[in-house]
């Protein structure tokens, strides 16, 4: 699971930003091929200040283009993404914070070897 908009930033100034109001948001989408059906997250990180419509309205047209393909389904993923469109996204900042204090850990110096 990619999660955009967190480029340069350390855990650190990612916690300070959650602390500040921020989160990371999923909006589901479907990519329908012929029979095979893949749901793929796309993850990211929202600022504090920052809505979340510009994520939300490219996901519910890819979900309105690609979905026409699986026809008794369309009706159900189209009303599925304007509902997250609604919503704001799916909340995934607890299973991202712990994905990353997992792969990253916090730097604890040991004082008496430095000195």
């Amino acid at each position: 699971m990619k999660t955009n908009n967190i480029e340069g930033l350390t855990l650190f100034e990612i916690n300070v930003l959650i602390q500040q109001g921020g989160k990371f948001i999923m909006f589901p989408f479907i990519v329908s091929e012929m029979v095979k059906r893949t749901k793929e997250p796309n993850v990211y990180f929202i600022r504090p200040n920052e809505g979340t419509f510009k994520y939300a309205i490219k996901h519910f047209f890819l979900n309105l283009s690609l979905s026409w393909r699986i026809f008794p389904y369309t009706p159900i993923y189209v009303a599925k993404s304007l509902f997250y469109l609604v919503k704001g996204g799916k909340d995934y900042t607890q299973n991202i914070l712990n994905e990353l204090k997992k792969n990253h850990p916090i730097y604890c110096p040991d004082l008496q070897y430095l000195q």
